[in-house]
């Protein structure tokens, strides 16, 4: 018997009362946007994700090369292995119906090779100070705004 011999009525479906069901709703991952983060917030987002980097770069043999010990101090490595580990956090939930492994392990051969490219050996000469691009020296208002009058489809 295939689903177009049974199909599913619909209507019936509108019709019925389910305010009393009970739909499982899948837990969300510790989604951190470190752009906003709080101070507040800080230590708690830091830990969880200290933790879950340590668990995962020795349960997947990760080596130093790809995610050093110093990796909370590269901004690129944070933002993907905290995707990760949301992602992760998501995948393994009990709710999931048993295709978030599999779909997590998917994206992690995904993102290896963005977490070498995001280290790339960047302090193997050691740390110096953290010198973040500026826009507080453009001046370019004039181009910008000439720039955002038009819509450059073509």
């Amino acid at each position: 018997m295939t689903d177009q011999d049974n199909p599913i009525d619909l209507d019936f479906l509108l019709r019925e009362d389910i305010s009393d069901v009970d739909f499982e709703i899948p837990a969300s991952g510790p989604v951190v946007d470190w752009r906003t983060l709080e101070g507040a917030d800080a230590r708690a987002a830091w830990d969880s994700l200290r933790d879950w980097v340590e668990w995962f770069t020795v349960r997947y043999k990760i080596s130093e090369s790809i995610v050093p010990v110093c990796w909370y101090k590269h901004g690129d490595l944070v933002e993907q292995l905290a995707a990760l580990h949301a992602s992760h956090t998501v995948a393994f939930d009990p709710s999931d119906n048993g295709f978030g492994p599999l779909g997590w392990h998917e994206e992690l051969s995904l993102a290896l090779p963005r977490l070498r490219q995001a280290y790339y050996s960047q302090c193997s000469h050691g740390h110096g100070p953290v010198n973040p691009r500026s826009w507080t020296s453009t001046d370019d208002e004039q181009e910008w705004g000439g720039w955002i009058n038009q819509t450059h489809a073509r």
